[in-house]
Formats: C-alpha cells, structure tokens, sequence
C-alpha cells in the first residue's frame, strides 16, 4: 500500500510541474506516463479518467502552495497584519522563486479554466476562494475598513507580478509588487 501512496504521489508531483507549464488540458496520461517511464495502464490505475487526474492534481499544487506559503506564515506570525503580510510576502516568494517551472499554477490553472464549467474549474475556483478568504479574514482581523477589498487589492498585485515576470520576464516584477503591498499594508 505504502508503494501505490508514493506512487501516487510522485506521479501528482509531475502533474503539477507539467500542469504549470502545459495547462491542466496539456495533461494527459500518456504524456505523463512517458516522462516517469510508466505504462499509460499502471498509471491509469492510479486516476480513473483525465479529470481525476486533473483534479488530483489541482489537490496536490493546493498541498505545495499550503506547505511552502501558508503554514510558515501560521508558525511565524501572529494572526492580523503580521500573518497578512506573511502570507502575501510568502506567495511572492513562492512565485519568486520558480516553485512551478511554468510560473504560478493558480494563476495558469484560473486563466484555463475560468470560463469552463465543470469539475475542474470547481476545484480551482474552490482553491482560488478559500486563498482570497483566508486573505480576507486576515485583513479583518488587522481591522481594515474593507476586508475584501484589501484581500482583492493584495492578490491582485501578487497575480500581476507574476504575469509580468512569466510574460515579460521581468525580474523586478516581484519587488514592484513588494512595494505596492507595503503601500496597501502601512
């Protein structure tokens, strides 16, 4: 049993990679059974359809972004503008630092599928929702006047970095949006 878990999950974590750079449609069984030298059945075990996959996948880059972004911040800091701040600061740090070969796999994976309906654009939209929510709750509790705009403000400075430095490759795209979110935070 241990052998299928690690199976699986060595499997999600190039789906995840592959996804960043190709798209969740870019996903397909065969491809990812070629790059991990498995046959397409062995790894069809694994996911019943294409949309499993997908949506394992969706799960698996929604565990990597909570290890690498929110738990640091829920160790670190405490809950208001500390832990904000942290949160914001980790998700640049996370796009910052290549974590995904294809940039943000939110930001991929919202663009993908945000005029699809289905299971898929679900469990993005979910993802999305429960990151712009735990931003909101965090600027409540630092007492901003309007939560919800300053949870869209931050995330939307996060997500504009990120294009400008997967599109344009700019490199100061990040502390642009650095600076931005400190003018926001005060």
């Amino acid at each position: 049993m241990r052998k299928t878990i690690d199976t699986r999950e060595a499997i999600l974590e190039r789906a995840v990679d592959l996804a960043s750079t190709d798209g969740l449609e870019g996903l397909t069984i065969g491809r990812l059974a070629g790059e991990l030298e498995m046959s397409k059945s062995g790894l069809f075990g694994h996911f019943g359809s294409k949309e499993d996959l997908q949506i394992a996948t969706i799960e698996r880059a929604g565990r990597r972004f909570i290890g690498r972004v929110v738990e640091p911040a829920y160790r670190s800091t405490p809950e208001g503008a500390e832990r904000l701040r942290a949160l914001v600061n980790g998700y640049i740090d996370h796009m910052a630092e290549d974590i995904f070969p294809g940039g943000c796999f939110w930001a991929a994976a919202s663009a993908e599928f945000d005029g699809r309906p289905g299971p898929v654009r679900d469990a993005v939209k979910d993802a999305m929702a429960a990151w712009l929510a735990e931003l909101e709750r965090q600027a409540e509790a630092a007492g901003a006047d309007d939560p919800k705009q300053l949870a869209f403000e931050l995330h939307a400075l996060a997500a504009g970095a990120n294009q400008r430095y997967q599109l344009f490759g700019d490199p100061e795209a990040f502390e642009h949006a650095r600076r931005g979110i400190e003018r926001l935070l005060g």
